[in-house]
């Protein structure tokens, strides 16, 4: 509690600061959130991959596969609901097409990533260096890096060189967390620039240029999944939704800033197992899964944002077309990298790989900051949802 009350206060100090208007100020809070947010893309790379190697090693690749199954079960469930939760609302609200000239006049970003297709996107993921997923923080490259591994290690006749490989690496994973609970206790200062940073944006009139009844179907969709659908997947498994949020309150708000389900891992994994109790098998097997497939808030974006492209290219928007993109967006969301913007890049793609007017997404570019706070903060929720919903599955 005095934790989240400290951060509280630091969010408020940093609203404050960035109203002021001072450039020098603002220079200063953009340096100190590029620094934090740095430092934990850093330690994101390494946690992901110990996180999955010592949990096949050290739990067995058949607990560890009762464990991805429910994760997955999980996964596709909750993403499956954000997406249909922003087709309702889609219908609901209607929203109508831009005028020809806001269209026109965004022409030059039409060509922007037009060469990029969702093809080259997973083809991507298949790693042929293994140095190479570190260095570029491919988290699906490593994922399936950190599987084979973890899962050789697992098949290995027990051995003193197992044992010395085992022990290596969860000394390795003992002394990133030390690192990962410093870095946490400096953090008010963190989101004090982050807070500020995104204050200054506001008042400098970012999102000023807002296109109303679009904005309203995206944003609705993640307040009500983050707030209705996802309490009733606890309520449903016997989970308290309030003292699971309490719990996991700093991974979130952290989320919100970084606007990187991918960075803020290294908080959503400390906050899940010294906060919220979940056993350190599951948080640290599962929230490295959820935070590259577990995309809530993507997948509603790319299927709203997909809709509204598609439907201002002349494209008919019928039931049919709604339920096929449900099913893209779903798979879209879950091969989406967890770094600020994935989203939006993924949606580009799609789009013009249908030969929809990408032009659009130049218009919706000055708004998208606040898009991807609330979907990274939703994301990292439905994390938080689906560890808390295996925990119990498989301890309580």
């Amino acid at each position: 509690m005095k934790r989240t009350l400290i951060w509280i206060g630091a969010l408020v100090l940093g609203a404050v600061l960035g109203l002021l208007g001072l450039t020098w100020l603002d220079k200063s809070m953009e340096f100190i959130a590029l620094v934090y947010t740095r430092l934990f893309q850093l330690l994101a790379v390494p946690t992901i991959v110990l996180a999955v190697i010592t949990t096949f090693a050290t739990f067995g690749s058949n607990g560890s596969g009762k464990i991805f199954g429910r994760t997955i079960t999980y996964t596709l469930l909750t993403t499956f609901a954000a997406a249909a939760v922003g087709a309702i609302l889609y219908v609901l609200i209607a929203p109508g097409n831009l005028p020809a000239s806001a269209i026109s006049d965004n022409s030059q970003f039409s060509i922007i990533n037009s060469h990029l297709s969702y093809s080259d996107h997973v083809v991507s993921i298949i790693p042929n260096n293994i140095i190479r997923p570190f260095l570029d923080g491919n988290v699906l490259s490593l994922l399936i890096l950190a599987f084979a591994v973890g899962l050789g290690l697992s098949k290995l006749p027990d051995s003193e060189n197992k044992a010395i490989v085992v022990k290596g690496l969860v000394g390795l994973q003992d002394l990133l967390f030390l690192l990962i609970r410093g870095l946490v206790w400096t953090l008010p200062l963190g989101i004090v620039a982050f807070s500020a940073q995104l204050s200054a944006q506001l008042s400098a009139g970012v999102i000023a240029d807002s296109i109303g009844k679009y904005v309203l179907v995206v944003l609705g969709g993640n307040v009500i999944q983050f707030f209705v659908v996802l309490p009733l997947f606890l309520l449903a498994r016997g989970l308290n939704p309030f003292h699971v949020l309490g719990r996991m309150t700093p991974a979130v708000l952290m989320a919100l800033f970084t606007k990187s389900s991918a960075a803020t891992l290294p908080v959503t994994m400390e906050t899940a197992e010294n906060r919220l109790g979940i056993h350190s098998n599951v948080s640290r097997f599962v929230l490295p899964i959820c935070t590259t497939i577990n995309m809530n808030g993507c997948a509603a974006f790319i299927l709203v944002t997909s809709l509204f492209v598609m439907q201002n290219g002349g494209t008919p928007i019928t039931l049919g077309t709604i339920l096929l993109w449900i099913l893209i967006s779903v798979i879209s969301a879950i091969g989406n990298a967890g770094v600020p913007m994935g989203c939006y890049f993924l949606t580009l793609s799609l789009m013009s790989g249908v030969g929809a007017p990408i032009a659009i997404l130049g218009i919706i570019l000055p708004i998208y900051t606040i898009i991807d706070m609330v979907e990274t903060a939703e994301n990292v929720w439905s994390d938080s949802c689906v560890a808390s919903m295996v925990n119990k599955d498989i301890y309580l």
